[in-house]
């Protein structure tokens, strides 16, 4: 399954003051997170995201969001 395949937002948890690397070439085998799959592809490099605080990120599952790679509600549409 690829990371655009699930139709709808991945929720990635993550606590203050820790780093995850996200996708945003789309080519993960692990969506929603960075596997270093975009050596091969001219997309772009992860996003690099360090939590201020305890949140929740809704990173698009469906390849529609004009917000890469978090969603912007365009699964809905």
């Amino acid at each position: 399954m690829g990371m655009y395949d699930k139709g709808f937002p991945y929720l990635v948890k993550v606590k203050a003051g820790e780093t995850v690397h996200l996708c945003q070439c789309g080519h993960s085998e692990n969506p929603p997170y960075c596997d270093g799959s975009h050596g091969a592809y001219p997309t772009g490099e992860p996003l690099n995201h360090m939590a201020q605080k305890n949140e929740t990120l809704h990173v698009c599952g469906c390849g529609k969001t004009d917000n890469v790679p978090m969603c912007d509600g365009s699964h809905n549409r």
